[in-house]
């Protein structure tokens, strides 16, 4: 029983980090204060409020319904929106860094790079796990 507490309490969790985010990045203080932030942002904030708001619902989702393929199919949407916030990023590249150290649009876009990868791994996982549930097999123990 500890387990299904613990899982959705992370949830939980997902849901508020995520409307905190949510908030923070349109309201208050807004991705404006961020001296590094281009207006090239406002092309990217759309599918970055859609990744975050895909989370909350998928997360709520979570916290009622424990089964192994819709939280499987719940993952793939919010990775999917996710790959598709990350790639525009790269496309739109609303960063500026001044006169600062050189190295920084080289280091984000690494970051970027790791980003699609590890959406592309974890959809795949996800996928894996949605074949898993809907052929009715048991996650392995740890």
């Amino acid at each position: 029983m500890a387990d299904r507490t613990s899982t959705r309490s992370g949830s939980v969790g997902s849901v508020i980090v995520n409307a905190l985010l949510l908030w923070g990045i349109n309201i208050w203080p807004g991705w404006q204060v961020v001296p590094f932030l281009t207006d090239g942002m406002t092309r990217v904030l759309d599918l970055i409020n859609a990744s975050l708001i895909a989370g909350i619902i998928v997360n709520l989702v979570f916290v009622l319904v424990r089964n192994r393929a819709v939280m499987a199919l719940g993952n793939l949407v919010v990775l999917g929106i996710g790959l598709a916030a990350v790639i525009r990023m790269w496309e739109v590249f609303p960063f500026d860094f001044g006169d600062g150290w050189s190295g920084w649009p080289v280091l984000v876009r690494v970051f970027l790079v790791l980003g699609i990868v590890g959406s592309i791994i974890g959809a795949v996982a996800e996928v894996v796990n949605l074949f898993r549930g809907l052929a009715g097999s048991r996650p392995r123990t740890r």
